[in-house]
């Protein structure tokens, strides 16, 4: 069965449940239970009937659902039902309910939520409160949250809104990748190199191993072997080293070997000179990232982690109040994240000791460099290249970055295309060095 007709039968489903409970609301001595409408079974699976029969869902929290998904397929679901079913069509505050900003429809609130379940029953509506709870599957899988009310409003008068990542999911069958904005500062990043592009000393790749085992295996330890009782969620890692050496790439690595999604954070929209918006705007990230299985990668990690200093004035004390929630939230995020640093130095020591795996990235020996090279120059697309002798002795000779490598590769290949050429010699290679070492300020 198609996924647009899955839905269309549970959305019947809901306007059936919310028919009858406005008709025993407006008719007195006419009882409803919605446990009495039978919910729709399907034989084949789609991700909306998946989820909701994957874990388990009761008619309570199905209703509650698709009332919240209704108005992303429907825009005038609750519309169409008031108007058809409420007498006179006048004020109904009962039923919830707001307008959006730019959308004009009805968009649910808890208060609609606990109108269709328990109607005016104040023990059934204590009861239903529970859907609301922060450790709720909704809110621990962050599928649905119940937004703040206005101040010295009732508590369920704010409005019922789903995950974007969700609603994806029910009406196209994936999961997008958030949108890059203010909201959720992190882009989503990925590469088309394998493991095997990836060339780093032994003990670094051994500890960068450790990560890639928890993420595989961290559901039995802290589950399996209840060592969430001494624990903490999550995992944090620090990356340290001179640039291109590597950082960025391994994260990107981990994540396709685990088939986890790495986002980087854009520090230039965390950070916020305004009292805090930074702790906003990281709150807004982790929240987002709750339960979803992301890596997040901070890159230049220095600007929002480093270290504390002494108070001097009222701008000290917010920068050390800063550091201090971040403190918090990392160690209570559940998921892997990785800082990325030139210099370890510049990291606040109480970042450190929460770590769990600090790694150094050096600059590689000349082994590594000449490896470097093999890999990076185009062998298998005709072209003269340098002999292994010749490589060989520019590995031993030049210090560089497997990033500078790639750049003096880039430079080469777009010269001989210049000139329409086919040969990259070991004096082009020599050339490429030079204008890397100049931008980087280096002497030869």
């Amino acid at each position: 069965m198609q996924a647009n007709v899955v839905i269309e039968t549970y959305l019947n489903y809901l306007a059936e449940v919310i028919r009858r409970r406005l008709d025993a609301h407006f008719h007195p001595g006419r009882p409803f239970d919605p446990a009495e409408v039978n919910l729709p079974v399907f034989s084949d699976v789609t991700p909306l009937s998946d989820f909701i029969s994957g874990n388990g869902l009761t008619a309570a929290e199905t209703i509650m659902l698709l009332a919240v998904l209704a108005p992303h397929i429907n825009p005038v679901f609750f519309d169409d039902l008031i108007q058809q079913n409420i007498p006179g069509q006048g004020d109904f505050p009962q039923f919830g309910g707001v307008r959006g900003k730019n959308h004009r429809g009805f968009l649910p609130t808890a208060e609609t939520v606990l109108f269709i379940l328990a109607g005016t029953d104040l023990q059934k509506r204590f009861s239903c409160e529970s859907l609301f709870g922060s450790d709720h599957l909704f809110a621990v899988r962050n599928v649905i949250y119940l937004e703040n009310a206005e101040p010295g409003e009732p508590q369920f008068s704010g409005k019922l809104v789903m995950a974007p990542e969700y609603i994806d999911l029910f009406t196209t069958g994936k999961i997008s990748h958030p949108r890059f904005s203010m909201d959720f500062p992190a882009e989503y990043i990925t590469t088309g190199l394998t493991e095997e592009d990836l060339v780093l000393p032994a003990e670094t790749l051994k500890q960068v191993e450790e990560l890639e085992n928890w993420i595989k295996h961290h559901e039995r330890l802290m589950n399996g072997w209840n060592m969430k009782r001494w624990i903490k969620p999550g995992y944090r890692a620090l990356f340290h080293g001179p640039p291109g050496t590597g950082k960025t790439l391994t994260a990107l690595i981990i994540g396709k070997k685990t088939g986890r999604d790495v986002f980087r954070i854009d520090l230039s929209m965390v950070v916020s000179k305004f009292i805090g918006e930074t702790e906003k705007n990281l709150s807004q990230l982790f929240e987002r990232a709750r339960n979803k299985d992301w890596i997040l990668f901070f890159d230049e990690a220095d600007a929002l982690f480093g270290k504390r200093t002494n108070v001097r004035d009222a701008h000290d004390k917010y920068a050390n109040q800063e550091v201090a929630y971040l403190l918090q939230r990392i160690e209570s995020h559940d998921g892997l994240i990785i800082l990325a640093s030139n210099f370890k130095s510049n990291i606040d020591e109480a970042f450190i000791r929460r770590f769990q795996s600090v790694i150094y990235f050096p600059l590689p020996s000349a082994a590594e460099r000449l490896l470097l090279w093999n890999k990076t120059l185009p062998v298998d697309s005709g072209l003269k290249l340098p002999s292994q002798e010749e490589l060989s002795a520019i590995a031993r000779k030049y210090e560089i970055t497997g990033a500078g490598i790639v750049n003096v590769v880039q430079y080469c290949c777009l010269e001989a295309l210049a000139n329409d050429s086919d040969d990259i010699s070991a004096a082009l290679l020599r050339t490429g060095i030079e204008r890397e070492y100049q931008k980087e300020g280096k002497v030869i």
